[in-house]
C-alpha cells in the first residue's frame, strides 16, 4: 500500500504541472477564430435619416450674458396728428367717369425674394376727388384714408402732372 500511495502522489502532482502548461495558451491562438464557425455578416447600422428628436445630436447655444440691470421701457408721446402713418401712392388716373371718384392705376415694382427677379403688377385704387380735379392721364398722388364707400379708401391730395 505504501508503494500505491506514492504512485498516486506522483499522478497528482504531475497532472498539475499539465494542466498549469495547458492553461496558459499562447496569445497568437486566441485570436484565431476556429474554421468550424462560419463568419456572420457585419451587422448594419441604422440609418440616421429618421432619428427620433429625444435622440438627435444635441447643438448647445451660446449662453448669452444677461445686463445687471434692466433699461426701463420709454414712450414718447405722438401729436395727435400723426396718430397713424397714411400710405401714399403714385399713379396714373384712367378713369373718372364717377361724380368725385377718381380710378388710379398704380405700377409696383418688386424684386423677387428668392430668385430676385424684378416682377411688375399693377393696381387699380377708387379714389376721392372732391373737386373732380383729375382727369384720363394726369399723374397723381393718393392718400389711404377712411372707407369713404364701398370700394373708396383713398384720396386724392394732388395733381402731380396734368395730362397732354
Amino acid at each position: 500500500m505504501a508503494d500505491d500511495e506514492k504512485n498516486i502522489e506522483e499522478i497528482e502532482e504531475t497532472p498539475e504541472v499539465e494542466v498549469e502548461e495547458t492553461e496558459t495558451p499562447e496569445p497568437s491562438s486566441e485570436n484565431l477564430v476556429p474554421e468550424s464557425e462560419p463568419e456572420s455578416p457585419p451587422a448594419k447600422t441604422k440609418s440616421l435619416r429618421h432619428v427620433p428628436r429625444s435622440q438627435r445630436r444635441q447643438r448647445p447655444k451660446p449662453v448669452r450674458e444677461r445686463p445687471t440691470t434692466r433699461k426701463p421701457i420709454t414712450r414718447t408721446e405722438k401729436p395727435e396728428s400723426e396718430l397713424g402713418r397714411r400710405q401714399e401712392r403714385r399713379g396714373v388716373v384712367i378713369s373718372d367717369k364717377g361724380d368725385k371718384t377718381i380710378v388710379v392705376k398704380v405700377d409696383v415694382i418688386k424684386s423677387h425674394p428668392k430668385y430676385k427677379k424684378v416682377v411688375r403688377r399693377s393696381v387699380k385704387f377708387h379714389a376721392h376727388d372732391e373737386q373732380n380735379a383729375a382727369g384720363v392721364g394726369d399723374t397723381v398722388r393718393i392718400v389711404e384714408t377712411r372707407p369713404l364707400s364701398k370700394t373708396k379708401r383713398w384720396r386724392l391730395t394732388e395733381v402731380v402732372e396734368k395730362a397732354k
